[in-house]
This record gives C-alpha cells, structure tokens and sequence, in this order.
C-alpha cells in the first residue's frame, strides 16, 4: 500500500472514530468522588483533582466537539502536549486538525485500511467508549459495593475493579462509612475475566487483598512504576481447583498512559499517575480487592440484617472453641477444614480423638479488627479478617477464615494466619 493510500485511510479511520464518539451523550464529570482528605502533601499531589485529569480532559474534548465549540482544539493539543503519551488524545487531536484543515469534509464510514491500523483504531474506540460510558456509570451516593458487611476501623480504603466495564472504585472508611473518592480506567486479561486455569489469560473474579508492594526498581518496564500483588489464588481459589498466580494491580510502560480494555495476561493495570496514586495510599494485607463482572451497589443498612446473623454465627463458633465443643465445631466446619500453622487457634480435631480437643476459655473475647466480606457467584462464600491476641502482644496475630454455604448452612473451611 502506498504511503498516500495509508494516509488517506488514517484519515478516514481516525474520522469514523470521532464521529461515533461525539454522537454519544456526554454528561458533565462527577462531582462526588474528590481525592482523599487524609492523603499526604505528596498523596494529595498524586491525587489531584478528577476534574483536571487526562481522562476528565478527553471528555470535555469530546463535549465541546460535539457541541461545535471552537475551543475543542485547542483542548486537545494541550493534552497532547501535557499526556504526550495518551493515544487516544493523540487521535482526537489528529481528527480535529483535519476537520480543521478541511481534509475532511465529513465523518466517513469506511472500514478499508490494514488490519493492523483498524485493529489499532478499534482498541482505541473501545477505550474511548468504557471512558465516556463510566461517567453515566458511577456509582449512587451513598451506596456501597454488597461484597463489604462489616469492616475494621484498621480498613482505610476498599478497591472495587468492575471487570466489564473497565472501571475501578476506591472507597475510603470515614467516620460516616464508605465514601467513593476515586475512579479510574483499567484494562484487564486479553481473554476477559473469570480465570481458571493457568495461563489462560484471564483476570480472576473474587474477593483479594493487597500482599506486598513492587516498585519500578523490582519491576519490568511492562508493569511501569509500580505493582501491588493480589492473593490469587485464595483459599476459595484452591479449593474451587483454579490455578496461576502472578495477578497484580499495575501501571504501564512510560511510553504509554494506557493500554486497551482487554491488554494484559490477567492482572489489571492503570495508567501510571493513577497506579502512583493507589501505591501512595493503599494498604498491604488489609486493604480488599473486590474484582467483579458487574459490581451491585446497595443501601449499607440493607444489609444489617445479614452483618447481625454472621455475628451471631461467628460467636457460636468462637464459644464452640473456647469450650472445645467438638459437636457444635464438626456442625461449623467442613469435612474438609483446614487450620493453617501451629497457632493456639489450631484445628480442634472432630473425629474419633476429639475428646483431646484443645480448649482455649480465652478465646472468645481474643478478637478485635474484624471485617467481613462475602462473594457470591455459583457458591457463597464469606471471608473474614481478624487479629487474634495472645498473651503477649507481640504474639497477636492477623488471620483470616473462609466460610462456605452448604445446603443453607454456612461451614468454616479455613482458618490461617495472614
């Protein structure tokens, strides 16, 4: 093809794609989700403001280009000069010089061109499309993702990536509970979501946490300044048969702000300055990752009534130990259950042995920072974070437990320290 001919269809495509943009309703950027109050100096800078980010910059391009105002290039080259790297800047900013130049007379429809470059424009209209779309997407105030029934006041922030959309929700726990602080654009797995396998590229779906931090110096160029690796595969995983590892919150090579939707080989990443952001203030081991299909957003009271019967449930099975009642705990626990480490809150036996059951009378009144949350998909699972004091604090440790649902009754299959 000639160097003519593939200009001609550069022009051609990079019109079409405006053209299906602009004709989409574009409403003003959210208002509600401000950057976190209690971030440091350089947390506040990383944050900024959702209203002069790349992402809230492209949108009001594609506003004002669709309402025919003059100022839409001059917007534009000034992203493009600020966020070089922003491909779909670029092709805004390239599709208003031509309209500009009168090298387009009208918004064409053509669908010739190499497979590369149309491969290449469709990537960057997806993107385009999950951007535009998420600001019509947000949240409800004042609702809050069903996975979170009870959360420690050690919790500071709850992630939620909402896989089919390409969007992810940073909460923060206040005093007056979750609030939605932050929204950002992600891509995901090559293959789309719900993983199985190994290799499958995939991002899995479930309830994760936060386990180490990676950065840029630990790290290849592909995973940018820094990475946060969840605990996939979990307890839930394993026993589900799923397999792989590897699956991380992460940023993008610098040459690039973003990647495509469905880009990465499972992990989900962001665009640097919004991955700098979530290394700044996210938590290890104690901040959840929620990375769902489609993300249901409810009342926090709606859901009293379920927080009020798991803590009846988890008092049960705390008295249970305190007495070594192997009846109430082989009722409680999975056939399968399983104690991890030699902690003092090690298995207490429920077969034939039972009666050298450990008994720990302390036990019921040792917990304290417990959060609960639930995922339900095909199974109903629950998880639940605690500290667990010894007599020594030093000795105090943090654990989790996983619950399951079993013929309408919920059964323990894990209990281990964090």
């Amino acid at each position: 093809m000639s160097a003519s001919s593939l200009t001609t269809n550069r022009r051609t495509l990079l019109a079409r794609g405006v053209a299906t943009l602009s004709s989409l309703a574009i409403p003003a950027p959210p208002v509600t989700a401000q950057p976190a109050r209690n971030a440091s100096s350089n947390g506040a800078l990383l944050a900024g403001s959702l209203r002069s980010s790349p992402e809230a910059r492209l949108i009001e391009i594609y506003r004002a280009t669709a309402a025919g105002d003059k100022q839409a290039l001059s917007l534009a080259a000034a992203l493009v000069r600020d966020v070089p790297g922003f491909q779909l800047g670029q092709l805004v900013y390239a599709d208003l010089l031509l309209v500009r130049s009168g090298a387009a007379h009208r918004f064409s429809n053509v669908t010739d061109g190499p497979p590369a470059v149309r491969e290449q424009l469709q990537k960057l209209r997806s993107e385009a499309e999950r951007r535009l779309a998420s600001f019509k997407e947000m949240p409800p105030a004042g609702l809050v993702p069903e996975q979170v029934l009870q959360l420690s006041r050690n919790v500071r922030h709850v992630v939620v990536v909402d896989a089919s959309h390409s969007r992810v929700y940073v909460f923060e726990h206040q005093a007056n509970g979750l609030q939605l602080i932050r929204s950002f654009y992600a891509s995901i797995g090559q293959a789309g979501f719900d993983k199985r396998i190994e290799g499958d590229l995939r991002t899995p779906l479930g309830m994760y946490f936060i386990t180490s931090r990676l950065d840029d110096k630990q790290l290849e160029e592909l995973y940018g300044i820094g990475a946060l690796p969840l605990n996939y595969p979990n307890e839930h995983d394993r026993r589900q048969g799923r397999t792989g590892s590897g699956i991380w919150l992460h940023g993008v090579p610098r040459a690039t702000y973003s990647r495509s939707p469905y880009a990465t080989e499972g992990c989900v990443a962001f665009a640097n300055d919004d991955m700098a952001y979530l290394m700044e203030v996210l938590q290890t081991r104690r901040t959840p990752v929620v990375i769902a299909d489609e993300v249901n957003w409810v009342r926090p009271v709606d859901q009293t009534a379920q927080r009020r019967s798991f803590e009846t449930l988890l008092n049960q099975w705390k008295q249970a130990r305190a007495r070594g009642d192997s009846g109430v705990l082989q009722a409680l626990q999975t056939a399968d259950y399983n104690a991890r480490d030699s902690s003092p809150l090690r298995r207490v036996s429920t077969g034939p042995e039972s009666s050298h059951s450990v008994r720990d009378p302390g036990l019921a009144s040792k917990w304290r920072d417990v959060s609960v949350f639930r995922w339900k998909r095909q199974s109903e699972v629950a998880i639940v974070n605690y500290t667990a004091d010894a007599s020594k604090p030093a000795r105090s440790t943090e654990r989790r437990q996983y619950w399951v649902q079993e013929q309408g009754r919920w059964r323990l299959f894990f209990d281990g320290a964090v």
